[in-house]
Formats: C-alpha cells, sequence, structure tokens
C-alpha cells in the first residue's frame, strides 16, 4: 500500500501526517508513532517509515513543524553550511516546548486508537535527534500507552532543563532504548549517566548503548551517515519492537 496522507485534529492545529503499512499482509497491525529528525519530513523520512512498516507494523509518521506550515524539504547539507539556513533551522528545532510535545503526542494517541486498522491499545515509538527527544516525552506523559520506546541519536535527553524528559521518565511501563553517539555534543556522557540512574532508581526497563558514530548516523541523507551504525540501528528497532510491541498489541485496554 502506497504512503497514505492523512490529517490530524490538535490543540493548535491540524497536523498532516503519512501512515505506513506493510506491503504483503492484512490489518490490523500494532501502531509505531515515528518522530521526524529536526529536519523535517522529506522523502528519506517517508523510506525510512516504510521500511519500518514493512516489518509487520502500521507507522504513523506526524509532522511536527505543522504549526508553522508548509515548507519546502531540507536538504540537510545545504541547510549546516549556510549560516542563514542554519540559523532557521536552529530555531525551528526549539520551537517546540514540553507542552507542546505532550498536547500533540495526546492527539496522535487518540487518532491511533480511532484507526481500525490497529492493532492493541498500546503503541511504540521511536525518534531520531529532536524525535528521540520527543518519543521519550511522549512515553513519559502516557507511560501506560506505549510498550517500547527508543530514540536514536536524540538530543537534550537528561538536560538540567525543567522540561527535560528525564524528569518524567519514573512511570514507564515499556522499555526503552536509547542509542547515542559517541561524538555527540546534544547526548554527552554526563547526560548518559543521568538517564541511566533515573531510569535505574525508577525501575524502567531499558538499555543504553553509545554507538561509534556520529549525530545523525541513522538517517540516510544526514551528512555523517554511517551505514554499519544505521544497520545496527535497524537490528536493535526491530529487536525492540518485535520482543514488546508484539505481545502489547494482542491486549485490548
Amino acid at each position: 500500500m502506497p504512503r497514505q496522507e492523512v490529517s490530524i485534529k490538535t490543540r493548535d492545529g491540524v497536523c498532516p501526517a503519512s501512515i505506513f503499512t506493510p506491503r504483503d499482509n492484512v490489518s490490523p497491525w500494532p501502531a509505531i508513532i515515528f518522530f521526524m529528525d529536526g529536519f523535517g519530513i522529506r522523502p528519506v523520512m517517508w523510506k525510512m517509515g516504510q521500511r519500518l512498516a514493512d516489518g509487520g507494523y502500521l507507522v504513523l509518521m506526524p509532522d511536527l513543524y505543522y504549526r508553522i506550515g508548509s515548507y519546502p524539504p531540507k536538504i540537510p547539507s545545504q541547510t549546516l553550511a549556510d549560516p542563514v539556513l542554519k540559523d532557521e533551522f536552529f530555531k525551528l528545532l526549539s520551537s517546540l516546548d514540553r507542552d507542546m510535545k505532550v498536547s500533540d503526542a495526546g492527539a496522535f494517541i487518540d487518532f491511533l486508537l480511532s484507526r481500525s486498522e490497529v492493532k492493541g491499545a498500546k503503541f511504540g515509538a521511536t525518534g531520531y535527534c529532536m524525535g528521540g527527544n520527543f518519543a521519550l516525552t511522549a512515553a513519559g506523559a502516557y507511560p501506560d500507552r506505549f510498550a517500547a520506546v527508543s530514540s536514536f541519536h536524540g538530543g537534550n535527553l537528561a538536560s538540567e532543563k525543567p522540561d527535560s524528559p528525564h524528569l518524567f521518565v519514573k512511570n514507564i511501563s515499556g522499555y526503552v532504548y536509547i542509542a547515542g553517539a559517541i561524538e555527540d555534543r546534544s547526548f554527552p556522557d554526563e547526560q548518559k549517566e543521568r538517564l541511566e540512574k533515573t531510569l535505574s532508581d525508577a525501575g524502567v526497563k531499558h538499555n543504553i548503548e553509545t554507538y561509534p558514530a556520529l549525530h545523525g548516523f541513522a538517517v540516510p541523507d544526514s551528512p555523517v551517515y554511517g551505514q554499519t551504525a544505521a544497520e545496527r540501528h535497524w537490528r536493535s528497532l526491530f529487536k525492540l519492537m518485535n520482543e514488546t510491541l508484539l505481545d502489547a498489541s494482542r491486549q485490548r485496554l
């Protein structure tokens, strides 16, 4: 089935999103929310969404920048090389606060619960860069709705800010998988240690790993994309979802 375009009503407007489903089996399917990276929705995100869906899942990919309206696809290498574009990019990255993320996540959950092709009432979440922060924030805000949550080169997951995701994870009932990069200023060792301690103290099942790669390693159009690390990310992601979400999807809350 080709990518399906849908609209999700949120507190702040209407969020365009894409739904991806497996090519060769029939519904219903367990659902995963795919939180985009900071460069926004573009063809490479769609390819990643379809690859995840082909593992046997319905994948919902919302445009987290919907509040600014439509925008042309961003090319990471060009954006980072142009001072003006780079400045606009970082402003956009910081435009979503915790309140917006929590509100949006609630709308995405309600949307999935309304769909007949979705199996079960617990979901998976995965995110990249900014999306990793969004995924962990969503799981912390709706701890009983996520069987599994993953973050790949996610930024500021355990910062000293009052809205840092790690401050809200204590009630998460699903499994948390975090994959950072060795060279990543947005998730240094001190944040890794802080997140590890917080999850351990709360009794949240988790695994935090550091890949020998750079921030952005999993996304093919990233200037620092690393194929070895990217394929490791796919293996880890499918293992996480296959071992947690498939069982949880058999339960209807």
